[in-house]
């Protein structure tokens, strides 16, 4: 149950007049970045309260925006040159932290919003980028890698990505094969022998709230294929390539993990990653954990979080529910502020969060909301401070 209680706060007595709310959202995806959510509903509240120390803390789930919500919280940024989804070269960010530890964002590399990655067939693209920028990291002499796995363009199971770190893809005559969808079927035997030699002593974290498998009906093809442009006709024999991939790759690896959960995060970029070794965590719970949002949380009288639609898949690990989860362990009230709640969902919502509300005044078109949404996220984020700190 959710708990109103006052939590034990160390503050002078003469600050107890000044509220502190942190600010904790994810982005509204093709709207606004996380921080750009969180500088709005930070106005809405100055209006009511000028003197409210606000904390302000952009998240993340380990999709697109993971890199910006870790660079607010310390993480230098470097630009580094590999290929896109379609194979051309294109510059990358990735992240390097504070702790010594590096954040490589797949959407950043791959991503689904990319013009040129996109401009072939889903078939025909490959994650080899990613593995060019672990290798990148490694050549820092970086040993822990955090890899952010949302919003990929790409479905090839993670070949692009074994076949830059020096994995072989054979065909039953021992020529290689191109590390693509379209290509995978005709894989007979996968040679790790050249692979990097320095993954032996590095830690990679994979991140991602997915929990689908490799392969199957709730698989990386069939459940996330289609909104890469595979189609109907597609399903069945690209998941069949991927089967037939997966059972050279276990064989090479001399290990299983295609029905993992997370084996199908990022078109299967979860399934390669797990024959490295890597473990996979909840992208909204490392990110939180980066950049310290426990600690912000401490003392405070109210959290307000968010994102673009909330709806039952919000409680699966989605940002705003991580968020909710350390203030109620803080013993701070929660309140939701996204661009729209499914309201079948609002039981479920009601029973982690103080309150769930949309940015949407009245019945608005979709077309109105994208382009007000700074503005409507503050007269929202001013009622409810009215409501919540009066």
């Amino acid at each position: 149950m959710l708990n109103f209680g006052n939590a034990d706060r160390e503050r002078n007595a003469a600050d107890r007049s000044a509220p502190i709310v942190v600010i904790a959202p994810d982005s509204f995806k093709g709207s606004l970045d996380a921080s750009a959510v969180a500088a709005a509903m930070a106005e809405g509240i100055k209006r009511v309260r000028p003197d409210a120390q606000v904390r302000v803390c952009p998240m993340a789930d380990g999709g697109e925006g993971t890199l910006n919500a870790v660079a607010g919280a310390g993480a230098r940024l470097l630009t580094i040159d590999v290929q896109g989804a379609a194979g051309a070269q294109r510059s990358a960010a990735v992240g390097l932290l504070p702790d010594g530890s590096a954040l490589i964002e797949s959407a950043e590399i791959v991503g689904l919003t990319d013009p040129a990655g996109t401009s072939v067939p889903v078939l025909e693209r490959s994650t080899t980028g990613v593995g060019e920028a672990i290798r990148h990291v490694l050549d820092l002499g970086v040993t822990t890698i955090y890899l952010a796995l949302g919003g990929s363009s790409t479905n090839d199971g993670g070949a692009g990505l074994l076949v830059a770190l020096g994995a072989r893809l054979l065909d039953a005559e021992g020529n290689e094969v191109r590390p693509v969808p379209a290509q995978l079927s005709r894989v007979a035997t996968v040679d790790i022998g050249r692979l990097d030699e320095r993954l032996r002593h590095a830690v990679l974290i994979g991140m991602s709230d997915v929990k689908s498998p490799l392969t199957g009906r709730t698989g990386a093809t069939y459940i996330f294929g289609p909104q890469k442009g595979v189609t109907p006709e597609q399903l069945e024999t690209t998941d069949q390539c991927l089967a037939r991939f997966a059972d050279a790759v276990e064989r090479a690896f001399d290990r299983t993990a295609r029905e993992q959960p997370g084996a199908g995060a990022a078109g299967g970029l979860g399934f390669a990653l797990y024959m490295l070794g890597a473990n996979l965590e909840p992208g909204g719970e490392v990110v939180a954990r980066k950049i310290g949002l426990d600690r912000a949380l401490q003392g405070a009288d109210w959290l307000l979080t968010g994102e673009g639609r909330s709806d039952g898949q919000t409680l699966s690990g989605k940002a705003p529910f991580i968020a909710a989860r350390l203030a109620q362990a803080a013993s701070v009230p929660a309140t939701l502020l996204s661009g729209s709640v499914d309201p079948f969902s609002l039981v479920d919502l009601n029973g982690h969060f103080h309150g769930c509300f949309s940015i949407a005044p009245g019945p608005i078109a979709l077309e109105d909301a994208m382009q007000n949404t700074a503005a409507y996220l503050a007269n929202q984020a001013e009622q409810l401070a009215r409501l919540m700190l009066a």
